[in-house]
């Protein structure tokens, strides 16, 4: 590597580190735990998979979408050490399910279903921190204005960042709206000084040696873990949702930047369970591939992992010297930064995005919302898989079937009836067989009624491999 390639990735490992300080401490308080053991997820499992995984661009670490289930485990368990065995578990699972060659079934997973649960993810999230925005008293309904002003202004500044007017300038798009919200959130606090005696902000040890990391890191009870059955369904939860949120991310970063050869799901998994072994060893929260941090990686220049390992130790730097400045940052502040996230996971756009694809889509993606806001993650996606089922059969007439016949100088693609979430798996098998640039003539005979992630996949694979498509209705 040359010395502009690795230039590129020292600033982008900057930039990254600014985005995820502030995602990391807001995401473990919004767990109930300590704010400084988001850093120590970073740190360790982070930067464990960073040195594991595949893909060169992917940022590892405490995700939004896994706040919600932290806060029913954390309370159902009893115990963070109980909670903690129940990641090295999920960490274990994922190596199973690696080994077991699990992330090719990701195509199986319908978008109607994925769309709902990260929708239910941000609707939660918004339902949690609003009131910790607000400072809010749940048994007196008091509220601090001081905090309710510190978290709108953070919201203004956050959603105000993404405005056209902003993101045109190069200075500023380099600048992310988080670090900004941040900053303009502690010079708030001490602008109104004594009228914000009620504001609580962060409380972070400086870690300068390694008996005080040693002090911050619990670790797992596994004389009683072992035989809670709610340990291992906690455990399975984790894998599996973690699992599908880094794959997932996986799947929207090949978009964004295109890796030869492409990262193997597999192999993204293996990488994924290590990193929850070692950060639930150490304490820490668990960790996904997060395509926030990962699109700002890439989008600052990246070339290599080594972008991403930067990160990683800017963020062990930042608690070992910078942990007195660390703590002049506002509770409201970091609430308004997941408020933001959620809400982008579940705007109206989503909403519409699905009623415009029709029923078959619309029903299975709310049903998974209402069943994981109703009962658990797992239970959702479950109940959202049998409405996708049920909604498919109904909807069709016919033996579902596929067929790709070779025309001589281009070949035909024939979707003889309505096509679900189902035939993802077959279809990416026929679409393999092609060779690369080649002609491919589409026939749908019902093409304006199957489910619109099969055309997503099959525009997809053919961009990635310089295939031509056309379509005859």
């Amino acid at each position: 590597m040359n010395i502009a390639g690795i230039g590129r990735d020292l600033l982008a490992g900057m930039i990254v580190f600014l985005v995820a300080l502030p995602m990391n401490l807001g995401i473990a308080q919004a767990c109930g735990l300590p704010p400084v053991l988001g850093i120590v997820t970073g740190v360790t499992g982070g930067l464990l998979v960073a040195i594991l995984s595949p893909s060169r661009y992917a940022v590892s670490g405490p995700a939004a979408g896994l706040v919600t289930i932290i806060l029913v485990a954390a309370s159902d368990l009893g115990s963070y050490p109980q909670l903690l065995s129940a990641i090295v578990l999920a960490g274990g699972m994922q190596l199973l399910m690696g080994w077991l060659k699990a992330g090719r079934w990701i195509a199986l997973v319908p978008g109607a279903v994925i769309a709902g649960m990260l929708a239910a993810i941000g609707i939660m999230l918004i339902i949690q921190q609003v009131p910790v925005a607000a400072s809010l008293d749940k048994v007196s309904g008091a509220f601090s204005p001081a905090s309710l002003a510190l978290g709108v202004l953070a919201l203004v500044i956050l959603f105000g960042w993404e405005l056209p007017v902003i993101r045109r300038k190069p200075v500023l798009r380099l600048l992310p709206g988080p670090l900004i919200a941040v900053v303009f959130g502690a010079l708030g606090l001490s602008l109104m000084a004594g009228e914000a005696s009620d504001v609580t902000t962060i409380e972070l040890p400086k870690l300068a040696s390694l008996a005080a990391w040693q002090a911050v890191m619990a670790h797992p009870d596994w004389q009683n873990a072992l035989v809670n059955p709610q340990v291992w369904t906690v455990a399975l939860t984790i894998a599996l949702v973690a699992s599908l949120e880094t794959l997932l991310s996986l799947e929207a970063l090949k978009k964004l930047k295109e890796q030869n050869p492409q990262p193997s799901a597999n192999r993204e998994l293996y990488a994924q369970g290590a990193g929850n072994i070692l950060s639930g060893l150490c304490g820490g929260l668990p960790v996904t591939s997060v395509i926030v941090r990962s699109s700002v990686n890439v989008n600052a220049g990246a070339r290599t992992r080594l972008s991403v390992i930067v990160h990683c130790l800017l963020l062990a730097a930042a608690v070992m010297w910078f942990s007195g400045v660390l703590s002049l940052i506002p509770m409201p502040v970091l609430a308004a930064i997941l408020i933001a996230t959620g809400y982008k996971l579940a705007a109206p756009k989503v909403f519409m995005l699905q009623w415009r694809q029709g029923l078959t889509c619309f029903i299975p993606f709310l049903v998974t919302i209402g069943g994981i806001i109703g009962l658990d993650m797992l239970s959702g996606i479950a109940l959202g898989l049998v409405a996708q089922i049920l909604a498919n059969q109904l909807g069709a007439k016919r033996p579902r079937a596929i067929s790709l016949e070779d025309r001589g100088d281009y070949f035909e693609l024939s979707f003889h009836q309505r096509l679900s979430f189902l035939h993802a798996r077959k279809l990416r098998r026929q679409l393999a067989t092609l060779p690369q640039e080649s002609r491919l003539m589409v026939h749908s005979r019902e093409g304006d009624r199957h489910d619109p992630e099969i055309d997503t996949l099959l525009n997809g694979i053919a961009a990635q491999r310089g295939i031509e498509v056309q379509y005859l209705r």
